[in-house]
């Protein structure tokens, strides 16, 4: 029986690293990585800290911080990388999504 656990998506050090940085200031440590409909390609990452867990999220602890993966989110980002990047346009997180078939020029949204 393999004990290996299977999560929506996987933060990388980095991405942890700053939740952790951005929750003292908005007085949670629960944040919340969900898909909507919008974008130049269909769908559009978004990214909030969310004080209530609803009954089917699906929630990842870490040492400081939990990840919170809605019901209808969940299949869009199961297996995905979630990183921080700083560079000259800026401060984000971005998804590196296995599941995306397509996305836009600036990596913010995707289509199936």
């Amino acid at each position: 029986m393999s004990t290996e656990s299977f999560h929506s998506i996987e933060p990388t050090p980095k991405a942890l690293e700053r939740i952790a940085v951005l929750s003292g200031q908005q007085g949670s440590n629960q944040f919340r990585v969900y898909v909507t409909g919008g974008g130049c390609s269909g769908f559009q990452y978004g990214f909030k800290f969310d004080p209530e867990i609803a009954a089917d999220d699906d929630v990842q602890h870490f040492d400081k911080v939990a990840i919170l993966v809605d019901a209808l989110s969940y299949p869009y980002l199961f297996g995905s990388k979630l990183d921080f990047v700083e560079d000259l346009g800026g401060s984000r997180f971005i998804i590196n999504n296995p599941n995306a078939k397509t996305t836009c020029g600036c990596g913010e949204s995707f289509a199936i």
